[in-house]
């Protein structure tokens, strides 16, 4: 079994779901005992809410290089990044690794195509919605074209992210809001809609709207990890 990097801490909740989906993969797929062989570089969320809010990309790039040389030095065979929005600067912590970097849109785009979609919503942080980092990579390697909600629920849908979900709080009033903005996303022609927050599927899935195919970043994310640890 090859050993998982994960650089975690953005926000612990996201970070403990992974590894909990990460565990429960791998024993469902050996049984008996068996569980993931995972090392965990978890930050100080405070950095990173600093880092996002005042927009220094560059201090996020230099930090999170160091702790995913880190993860290589200490046996990691290839690495995660629990954070959508922290993948704005994933080709510059990545540039110095020897070992593989799963990148989250990767998996997340594969499971579109293979629904046959091309045009889908995006819910995530204010810097995923309304910059093109990520719905860039989705158009120009995947041919897939991004929906975004209007700038005020995404004002609204990032202020959930932080002050409710990466604190461990998941309200009934904050999964109403996005389930509408999952609805108008529709009504407007997304086919389908990506979570594109590892922490927004703890707060809505698949079950709350079974005709509108969701695309979990976290449990696609996991499967591809699984799919790679236990080649």
């Amino acid at each position: 079994m090859k050993r998982i990097g994960i650089l975690g801490g953005s926000s612990d909740q996201a970070t403990a779901e992974y590894y909990r989906r990460l565990n429960l993969g791998v024993n469902r797929r050996l049984g008996g005992w068996n569980t993931a062989e995972v090392l965990i570089s978890s930050m100080n969320f405070a950095l990173s809410e600093d880092w996002v809010r005042r927009g220094d990309w560059d201090a996020a790039a230099q930090y999170l290089a160091g702790r995913a040389a880190a993860l290589e030095r200490a046996g990691a065979d290839f690495l995660l990044c629990v954070s959508n929005t922290l993948h704005r600067v994933a080709d510059r912590f990545t540039a110095p690794l020897t070992i593989p970097f799963l990148h989250i849109v990767d998996p997340t785009a594969a499971a579109i195509g293979a629904r046959g979609l091309k045009r889908v919503g995006l819910l995530g942080t204010k810097p995923v919605m309304a910059t093109d980092f990520i719905r860039r990579r989705y158009a120009e390697r995947f041919g897939i074209e991004i929906l975004v909600p209007p700038p005020a629920d995404q004002d609204e849908l990032d202020r959930i992210i932080f002050d409710e979900l990466c604190r461990g709080r998941f309200l009934p009033e904050a999964k109403a809001r996005y389930l509408a903005c999952v609805d108008a996303l529709m009504t407007r022609g997304a086919a389908g809609v990506i979570l594109g927050c590892t922490e927004i599927p703890l707060l809505i899935g698949q079950h709350d709207r079974p005709a509108v195919p969701m695309f979990d970043t976290v449990q696609l994310h996991v499967d591809a990890a699984l799919e790679l640890a236990l080649a």
